[in-house]
């Protein structure tokens, strides 16, 4: 570690403080996912998730942890090295199935199996998931923020795709002037301005604080093999093509293996990297990113419906979902966790298709 960075802070109870009306809002959050998935699911006559219901592809692969990571590294489960089989799952963040050429942020949840130590409560099985989003920090500072946010959505749900294809393209252009002047919007992004890139060759961010064993951390998953990086801000045509990122990811990954380094941020200071406001970005200056593991993902078809019925219907990905030591931090991480297990089951209960927590053997 460098000797000019600030020493990790340590986790304790006290770094989190939730807001007295904390209850109330995940009560409403609850019923605006219940919306979305009442909605989605009388279109589909099938049951899709209330947020990144589009999956774009669906990969098997392997986490390798390093060997000998220094101490301030070597935590939770990557406390020792090893490999774990290893699951993912490449999203767009709406709640509803869409064309592609309505460009939103990407996500990337990653589930780590047979990973063994104490559990979260509520946590089944032996998995480790990470979920993970293009950008650094979350589109809202606080639960009832969050809220707000999740209310456009559910508003949205359901209307004439037609008009959000030209709101989308009115968003993006509007988007590029900001980042002209180097500046961006998280808002305009989440509404359909995001730039419409091939999601293999972005950088994916928890945006939320974890506990990292003793410590407190971040996490990010970033491509590190040339046919990854290659494709990385490169544009998706998707102009008549509704389904071009599967076929654009398609085309990638079944012609080489591809590599992603998993790195962790250790919060140094509460002021500078809050807990509570998950809209502020922690500084690479304040606390860079380390590599801890490997993602290794050999070539594959990488969607089908036979994968969908395993990955779309049958599993879930939570941050809520691994052990004790990598705990979810914040109000944020916090409103997610009843509403995403909510989400869940009534994909599960809609779909008549039980969820479960896979094993390596399985």
């Amino acid at each position: 570690m460098a000797a000019d960075l600030k020493a990790p802070v340590r986790f304790s109870p006290q770094v989190e403080k939730p807001a007295p009306d904390e209850g109330e809002t995940i009560d409403e959050l609850k019923e605006q996912f219940q919306s979305i998935l009442e909605t989605t699911s009388k279109d589909y006559a099938h049951a899709v998730r209330a947020v990144h219901a589009k999956s774009h592809a669906l990969l098997e692969g392997e986490l390798t942890i390093a060997d000998g990571l220094p101490p301030e590294l070597a935590q939770g489960m990557f406390a020792h090295g090893g490999t774990h089989q290893a699951l993912v799952r490449i999203s767009t963040n709406a709640g509803d199935v869409l064309d592609d050429v309505i460009a939103l942020p990407r996500g990337l949840a990653l589930k780590v199996l047979d990973v063994e130590g104490e559990r979260l409560s509520g946590a089944e099985g032996t998995t480790q998931d990470f979920i993970m989003v293009n950008g650094p920090a979350f589109a809202a500072p606080d639960p009832k923020t969050f809220l707000g946010n999740l209310k456009l959505l559910a508003k949205t749900t359901d209307k004439a795709e037609w008009a959000k294809k030209a709101i989308s393209g009115v968003l993006r252009a509007a988007e590029a002037t900001l980042e002209a002047v180097g500046t961006e919007s998280a808002m305009l992004k989440n509404m359909g301005g995001a730039p419409n890139v091939n999601p293999l060759g972005e950088t994916y961010y928890s945006q939320t604080p974890f506990r990292y064993g003793d410590l407190i951390a971040k996490f990010q998953l970033a491509p590190v093999s040339s046919n990854l990086t290659a494709v990385t801000g490169e544009n998706v045509l998707a102009n008549g093509r509704p389904d071009a990122i599967r076929e654009e990811v398609g085309s990638v990954m079944s012609q080489g293996e591809g590599v992603w380094e998993l790195r962790v941020q250790l919060c140094r200071d509460l002021e500078a990297m809050p807990i509570e406001d998950a809209s502020v970005e922690w500084k690479e200056d304040d606390s860079p990113f380390h590599t801890v593991a490997t993602l290794r993902v050999p070539a594959q078809v990488s969607w089908s419906l036979d994968k969908a019925e395993v990955l779309d219907d049958a599993t879930r990905f939570s941050i809520w979902t691994g052990l004790a030591a990598h705990q979810p931090l914040g109000g944020v991480n916090r409103a997610r966790n009843d509403t995403y297990s909510m989400s869940a089951d009534f994909r599960a209960r809609f779909n008549g298709c039980p969820i479960h927590e896979p094993t390596a053997a399985a």
